[in-house]
């Protein structure tokens, strides 16, 4: 999985590492990524981390075809990697809005494309891509974030109709305002802004987004291709 080594991408390769599965977590920064693989090993699951810039889609295609390879399958691809580069549109840059493309988007297609070539030999797959609320309703300041990840769930939809008949699933995950340090630098202001808007008045937990993706990574979450399933209180309802 991609974006392993923090805040969301961290509960989840904990949560699937508890689950039993071998992790494979990737991200820049390898510090973190040590830690991770520390903190599952020591808990008695297994895990092996790579640093990788997942814009780079060369280098990207390359780790996880010698993933599928050196292990001898893969069966779940988590592509959790994200940044962001707000701004109000008039004052967007090209290079912000590419930028925000090519690592939330154009990697979860490469890291889809690579992870569906072993699915396919094995006729069995999960792919499941980290969206969020705003690709559904959009946010303001936002413009390049939503767009990447409403082109998720359009590409997400196409890769399940196309790879459903191989045993693969493909499915979007889309968190609302969750408790990480990103919406920590939020300030008070504007979390008491969002909270009226929330029905369950409270932000969530990294652990909710984990046990969403642990379901659709089960055997029980195999019926379950082209959703998107919100976990975000109620707020994109």
């Amino acid at each position: 999985m991609t974006g392993a080594s923090r805040g969301i991408g961290r509960a989840i390769a904990l949560r699937l590492a508890a689950d039993g599965k071998h992790v494979v977590g990737v991200a820049r920064n390898a510090e973190h990524l040590a830690a991770l693989q520390g903190e599952i090993t020591a808990a008695g699951g297994s895990c092996e981390v790579a640093a990788c810039d997942v814009g780079d889609g060369v280098a990207l295609a390359a780790l996880i075809e010698g993933v599928a390879e050196r292990l001898g399958r893969l069966d779940i691809m988590v592509n959790n990697a994200g940044i962001t580069k707000d701004g109000l549109v008039l004052r967007m840059s090209d290079e912000d809005f590419d930028d925000v493309i090519r690592v939330n988007l154009r990697s979860a297609f490469v890291a889809c494309r690579s992870a569906a070539r072993p699915m396919m030999r094995a006729r069995f797959g999960r792919l499941i891509n980290m969206g969020s609320v705003a690709g559904v309703m959009g946010n303001p300041g936002q413009a390049n974030y939503a767009a990447a990840k409403a082109g998720l769930i359009g590409m997400t939809k196409s890769i399940a109709k196309e790879l459903g008949g191989k045993g693969i699933t493909a499915n979007v995950i889309a968190p609302g305002f969750i408790d990480t340090d990103m919406t920590g630098a939020l300030g008070t202001a504007v979390k008491e802004a969002v909270l009226p808007h929330i029905p369950l008045r409270r932000f969530g937990q990294v652990e909710d987004i984990a046990a969403a993706v642990s379901y659709v990574a089960s055997d029980g979450g195999g019926y379950l291709t082209g959703h998107v399933l919100s976990v975000d209180g109620g707020l994109a309802m």
